[in-house]
């Protein structure tokens, strides 16, 4: 007995001075077992990046939301007198049914399905996810044992309906750890998913196998790195303009479909750009099996807005002779006729009274002025048959038909050569930015939100002038004369207080089979056109595929509607002057920084300039705008000296004079509605702080008739 317990000892003092020796046991490092059973890890989520308006109007982002969890085995109880598992599966089944989106009997089976396992806890799949805050707090009234919730992120759509097929979507997928990401399937979101998409940090600790944090340990945090915002050209306020002139026109008119674009000629930024059909990108209701973004991806024969182009490239030429005559009606090329939109023609006319009533017979006499070889290098001048260069993913190039002279005929008039709307919107920054053409672009800055470092920084970009000045500014011209021409088409786009010119476009739509669908119900609609005449602001392309006409109706109609309602709301709300006010003369902006306040206030209005004082005393410390901007005469400037601040009256003020005035004077302002000034919380002549909220509601200028009089084209300061 001696030898076996002393050969037992010395076998027993022999393993531990081995594991004493070399640290490990049974093949394993005891060290990192240890290590593995007391470190614990729990993840912090990153936020995808936000994408973000012109004007720092958010347009999408992630918003918190709840994960539910239903906590399953006994042993989470652990002898308590109160259950701290899921007891009764048939309850929380019939609970829970009238919350998420499974039926009682599906979640009775989950439940018991993985009690049978002896899982520890469940998850409820999509049902149980992206769950609001409201909805987590009535489910917990209920007082279900083992139901638990887990904050997580859900990304919001919180426009709805816009500029959807332009923005996209993300979806939450399960990746191999069966932790779920968003990850972007559509437009903006799939494109730039990469940089949208954050880096998750995580907290190491040591703990108790429970999970609690062991004393006199250490927390390891490595934080969260958010997903870069993008910030877009898109205007929110223009965007939800478009967004209800075409939800207004298709219950109108129920068109197969629709496509719109609102440009600045001068940069070619895009401010707004919409389809029809659309979706809900919260629900991805209404998305159908079309994908594409219908402005840069899909072509179109354009009808009669081709004819810009033709008409510039006559005029650059020098053989446009508008009281030249020809005779109208027909033209026979071969064996081969082209008719004027009225078959019969006007008799003989002029080439100008030819364009103003979008005569095709007109341009195939133009043609033979400028020369087949001529016109196509002019339409490759202006950008068609290639891509724009837009930053936007597979851009559609189009195609110039120019095998057969009969081809070259048909292109003058925009039948037979495929063009993209963007490219429509990228020549016509050519006429009406005096000869420069701008690249259209939608994304203006990829910002990092963790350091602030601006990764990608877009600016215009000018391409080869296809025309001269003198040229564009001559078109522009007998463009307006479509408008204001007793034999204009383009009557019906006259404008209440702002010149407009442009070109209307009725097209034939080719069939799948060939041929083409005709009929006033089968056409394409299309109108191209920009204001004010004088200096143009804005650019807005519009089509509309066979919309559904009464008898009496033209096609026109929906097109003139949208045009109007989205140029006029937007030229008003940019503080565009209307043709009836007298233009003021431009000023160099004075500087009255350091200036007494009053002594600069008077300087300012001597000459002509409205002011808005924030703050009332001693030296000017900061103006808007800066010294030595350039601007008219009659406009407002900001400037901000010291003490008490007293509200002005912000009735009639536009949504950006609002948020210069918030940045300057660093008050709490909320801003509701969009448009113009029409209610405020506090009286004029309030005393307030940067501790005084104040509400200000807005409508839209179909809402209210005020005219705003403060500087047009200001730039919002950059907030803290």
């Amino acid at each position: 007995m001696f030898l076996l317990y002393g050969g037992l000892f010395f076998l027993l003092l022999s393993r531990f001075l081995f594991i004493q020796v070399t640290g490990t046991a049974d093949g394993q490092v005891l060290s990192a077992k240890a290590e593995s059973k007391y470190s614990r890890e729990q993840v912090i989520q990153a936020s995808r990046g936000k994408i973000i308006d012109r004007n720092g109007e958010v347009i999408v982002e992630d918003t918190l939301s709840y994960k539910m969890i239903a906590v399953i085995s006994p042993k989470a109880t652990n002898n308590s007198n109160v259950p701290r598992h899921v007891a009764d599966p048939e309850k929380t089944a019939q609970v829970l049914s009238q919350y998420i989106d499974m039926t009682e009997q599906e979640i009775i089976d989950l439940l018991n399905k993985n009690i049978k396992n002896e899982m520890y806890q469940v998850e409820f799949g999509k049902p149980g996810r992206d769950i609001s805050f409201k909805k987590m707090a009535e489910i917990k009234e209920h007082n279900l044992p083992g139901i638990i919730f887990i904050q997580d992120m859900k990304r919001l759509y919180p426009n709805g309906q816009f500029a959807s097929h332009l923005i996209g979507f993300a979806l939450k997928e399960e990746k191999e750890d069966g932790k779920a990401v968003a990850v972007g399937k559509m437009g903006l979101e799939y494109i730039y998913d990469k940089e949208l998409t954050g880096t998750a940090g995580k907290i190491e600790f040591k703990g108790d196998t429970k999970g609690f944090l062991l004393p006199n340990t250490e927390k390891m945090i490595t934080k969260p790195q958010d997903g870069d915002d993008i910030y877009l050209t898109i205007d929110k306020t223009i965007q939800n303009f478009l967004e209800d002139a075409l939800n207004k026109a298709e219950e109108k008119y129920h068109p197969e479909k629709m496509t719109a674009i609102v440009a600045n000629p001068k940069t070619g930024e895009i401010l707004a750009m919409s389809q029809r059909p659309t979706f809900e990108p919260n629900t991805r209701e209404g998305l159908s099996t079309n994908w594409l973004n219908e402005a840069t991806e899909q072509t179109i024969e354009p009808g009669s807005t081709m004819k810009i182009f033709t008409l510039a490239s006559a005029i650059e030429q020098g053989v446009w002779d508008p009281n030249a005559f020809y005779k109208s009606g027909s033209y026979t090329l071969y064996d081969r006729t082209i008719r004027d939109h009225n078959v019969y023609g006007w008799g003989t006319i002029t080439f100008l009274e030819g364009f103003q009533r979008s005569s095709n017979v007109s341009m195939a006499y133009l043609l033979n002025r400028i020369g087949d070889e001529t016109f196509i290098e002019y339409l490759h001048r202006f950008g068609f048959g290639e891509k724009t260069g837009i930053d936007l993913p597979h851009e559609a190039s189009g195609t110039i038909l120019a095998t057969n002279p009969i081809e070259r005929v048909t292109s003058t008039y925009g039948q037979g050569t495929t063009v993209t709307p963007i490219q429509l919107v990228q020549g016509l920054t050519a006429i009406a930015n005096k000869g420069k053409m701008m690249q259209p672009y939608v994304i203006d800055k990829i910002v990092n939100p963790n350091t602030g470092e601006v990764l990608t920084d877009h600016k215009p970009v000018e391409k080869k002038s296809p025309i001269s000045a003198k040229t564009a500014d001559q078109v522009k011209e007998i463009l307006a004369s479509t408008v204001t021409s007793e034999h204009g088409t383009a009557k019906r786009f006259k404008l209440d207080e702002y010149t407009t010119a442009g070109k209307t476009g009725t097209a034939q739509i080719a069939k799948p089979g060939g041929g083409y669908y005709w009929g006033s119900n089968f056409f394409l609609y299309s109108f191209l056109g920009m204001a004010p005449v004088e200096d143009p602001q804005l650019i807005v392309y519009v089509a509309v595929h066979k919309p559904q006409l009464e008898g009496t109706e033209v096609g026109s109609e929906p097109t003139s509607e949208i045009f109007k309602s989205v140029i006029e709301n937007s030229l008003k709300y940019l503080n565009i002057k209307p043709k009836s006010l007298e233009l003021a003369s431009p000023i160099k902006m004075p500087n009255v920084v350091g200036k007494d306040i009053i002594e600069s206030q008077s300087l300012l209005e001597s000459q002509g300039l409205k002011t808005v004082i924030i703050g009332q005393r001693e030296q000017v410390k900061e103006q808007f705008p800066i010294a030595g901007t350039s601007m008219l005469a009659s406009g407002t400037v900001f400037i901000k000296g010291q003490g008490e601040i007293q509200l002005p009256n912000f009735t009639g003020w536009s949504k950006r004079n609002l948020l210069i005035y918030k940045s300057l004077a660093n008050i709490p302002i909320e801003v509701i509605g969009e448009g113009y000034v029409t209610s405020q919380s506090l009286t004029t002549g309030s005393i307030v702080s940067d501790t005084t909220p104040v509400v200000v509601r807005l409508s839209t200028p179909k809402e209210t008739e005020i005219l705003p009089e403060l500087e047009e084209n200001m730039e919002i300061p950059p907030q803290d």
